[in-house]
């Protein structure tokens, strides 16, 4: 059976790429507080549940959906948070991660917005989907300085940096960090 006809537990959003590594376009979100937190989801793999990481909310872009679009979805799903479209800036950032999840190896190209949200908000995990709830492990609010001290890895490598240029006010420019081999 070729690669292409293998059933996969990652989702019909994912696609065979022609070098056989299934990849998908993703839209995440940066959301800050005013006190300069960043809104966080904690997980694992069911492959290696001993190892856990950070990341920000997001997720696939589906067939007909724009990142924007995308952005937006993931935030109510994922923290139960309705923004508007005016309430997102960006893209800030772009990268692609290569990373094993479900045992197969993966290739998402993202794209990050940014939102604030001064007075924060208590996540509500309610739109979670089965994967999710399979998979993720916690929700906090961590500042730059809180990611850089504790001892789990955080994805993008460079979000604290980026947190404390997006804390000071985002300038408009897009920070492309290429392509990263997470874990």
């Amino acid at each position: 059976m070729s690669a292409e006809g293998v059933t996969s537990s990652l989702g019909p959003d994912w696609r065979m790429a022609p070098d056989g590594i299934r990849e998908r376009d993703a839209a995440r979100v940066v959301l800050l507080d005013d006190a300069g937190r960043v809104l966080l989801a904690r997980g694992h793999d069911v492959d290696q549940p001993e190892r856990s990481w950070w990341f920000t909310l997001g997720g696939g872009i589906d067939a007909g959906e724009t990142a924007l679009e995308a952005a937006l979805r993931e935030v109510r799903e994922e923290a139960g948070l309705t923004l508007s479209p005016g309430g997102l800036e960006g893209p800030v950032l772009t990268r692609t991660g290569i990373f094993d999840f479900y045992a197969e190896t993966c290739r998402q190209h993202e794209v990050f917005f940014l939102a604030h949200l001064p007075g924060g908000h208590t996540p509500d995990r309610s739109g979670w989907t089965d994967i999710e709830r399979e998979v993720l492990d916690d929700m906090a609010w961590l500042s730059a300085e809180e990611l850089r001290a504790q001892p789990l890895e955080v994805f993008p490598h460079e979000l604290p940096e980026v947190l404390d240029v997006l804390v000071a006010g985002w300038d408009g420019t897009v920070r492309h960090l290429g392509v990263q081999h997470d874990g």
